[in-house]
Formats: structure tokens, sequence, C-alpha cells
């Protein structure tokens, strides 16, 4: 059985970086190939929520593997954060390999997913929530929503944490570029792997757990339940902040894992009216252009609250 579930994963991470892997054709043209380099950060730069802002920087440190993306929140004092990523279609075995090592998937290399700006966003609307309070983004990927509350909302202490040791390396080169932007607020990366049984230094520890779009993967839902009900501090009013789409049954699956771990959820449809309002114009047929493949039980993030 449990070799059946390794090798289910390893077919899911195949998939997911095979794209990275084939040779892709390169134009000869010099302008289509500086187009080229500008749109290949992600293909869901342009089809996303974009909440928050982001151009590529001419930056002459940053080697053919990444790129630095400058993010402008939409906040009444202009406050940017910079952040190191890998450029999309940029993957080799090596990845794959890590994968394998530590029982990961490879998807927070790719890009900062559409969920993700939308956590950010959730998070500035929300500032108050954090003021003073102990958070941990889970499976942060580049951690932008981890960023944004380190920098805007007076939170005490911000982990962003994630299971790859590549994704986490990135994350700690920006926290130091971004150090000015946090005032008083401590933050840390961390990589922390759902499964592992020793957490102990930060058990019973965050008000506060974010995440987005890490319920996909079956295969991670029990011990993406269990970090939380291990992480969630049981003195005070602690909840985790999930911002994922249906993807199928995954969602639903994952909330069943929830209820079995003892732990209480609640699911909002309609939890912020920008979001909303963009979410009806991608459904609306006369607007495909500004997102093609948008549909809704995938692209969507439902707002779900985790209680202990």
């Amino acid at each position: 059985m449990e070799n059946r579930k390794k090798e289910k994963a390893s077919s899911l991470r195949w998939k997911i970086l095979r794209n990275a892997l084939l040779p892709h054709p390169s134009p000869s043209n010099q302008d289509e190939n500086s187009e080229m380099g500008i749109k290949q950060i992600s293909r869901r730069t342009t089809h996303g929520f974009n909440f928050i802002p982001s151009h590529i920087l001419n930056d002459d440190d940053s080697n053919e593997c990444d790129v630095c993306v400058c993010y402008t929140l939409p906040i009444p004092c202009t406050l940017q954060l910079f952040l190191k990523q890998r450029v999309e279609n940029h993957a080799d075995l090596s990845d794959f390999e890590i994968c394998n090592r530590y029982n990961i998937d490879n998807t927070g290399l790719v890009c900062n997913w559409p969920s993700e700006d939308v956590l950010a966003h959730y998070c500035i609307s929300h500032s108050d929530m954090f003021r003073s309070k102990k958070v941990i983004e889970l499976g942060s990927g580049y951690g932008l929503a981890g960023f944004v509350i380190a920098a805007v909302t007076e939170a005490s202490e911000v982990v962003i944490s994630d299971g790859n040791p590549q994704v986490v390396n990135y994350t700690q080169r920006n926290i130091e570029t971004n150090r000015g932007a946090f005032g008083d607020t401590i933050v840390k990366s961390m990589m922390l792997h759902w499964d592992q049984e020793e957490v102990l230094n930060i058990a019973d520890t965050f008000d506060i757990i974010v995440a987005s779009d890490c319920t996909f993967f079956k295969d991670f839902h029990r011990g993406l339940a269990g970090i939380v009900k291990k992480l969630l501090s049981k003195s005070g009013s602690s909840e985790a902040i999930f911002l994922s789409p249906k993807r199928g049954d995954s969602l639903d699956l994952f909330l069943e894992v929830v209820r079995e771990s003892g732990l209480h959820f609640s699911i909002t449809e309609n939890y912020d009216t920008e979001v909303s309002k963009r979410h009806e114009g991608f459904l609306n047929v006369e607007d495909k252009d500004s997102w093609p493949s948008y549909e809704k039980g995938h692209c969507y993030p439902l707002l779900i609250r985790i209680t202990l």
C-alpha cells in the first residue's frame, strides 16, 4: 500500500515537471525573445486575479534561472516587495530528485499561484486580525501572503514555511532583501514537512495559520490537517485561514479529514466583494480573454476557516 502511494505521488510530480523539462522552441526574433522573457515568470501573471500588481525587474545579480519580481502593495502608503523567483519552465532533474527525497511536490517553485494572490489581498483587507499575532504560512511557495502579512499588519511574528528546501532558500534570501519593510515584526523562514513528528518547538504556538491552494494533493491531506492541529495555539481564539479552489473532490476530501481529526471548519463562498466581482467577470463569456481557461471549480478559491 505504501509503495502504491509513493508511486502515485511520484507520477503526479512527473506531470508537474514535464512541461518544464521538455524543450521549447526559441524565437529567432530578438524582440520576441525579449517579450518571452517578460512573460516567462508565469502564465498566471496575466491570467489571475492580479490584486497585487507586479513586474519583473532588470536585475544584474539574477542568474538565468531566477528573476526579481517587484510587487507593489495596494495600500495608502506605497510599499514594494522584491522577491527572487524561478523563471517559468526552468526545471531540471534535481528538482524531481528533491521532491522524491522529501516526499513533496514541486508546485511552490513554479510561480505565485492565483489563490496566493487572493490570500495576500484578503490579508491586506483584514490586516487588523493579524496585529500582534503569531502567524505561520504553510506550503508557502514564494510566500507572497506571508511577506504581505509581515509588511502591513503589525503581526508580532511571521513564519513562512514550506517542505521544499529550494523554496525555503528563496524565502530566506527574500527575507534578507526586504528586511526594511517589516518594522518590528519578526520574520523567519522554516522548512516544515507536514508529516514530521517533531514540532515541539513550534507546537501550540500560532494564533493564525494561513495557506493557499494546499489541498490539491490527496496524499498530503492527513499530514496537513495534523500539522494545523499541532500548530494552532490552544489558548485564545486561534484559527487557520485557507483559500482553496474545490479542484474536483480534493477540497471535500480534505475537509472530511479535518472533521475526522476533531477540528471544526466553515466554508464561505462570497467573502470579499472585489474577489466576487472579478470572479463574475472571468465567468462572463465576453470577457474570456482576461483568463481563457477560467473555471470556477479549479480557479475560484473558497474561504475555509479551521478551528480547534
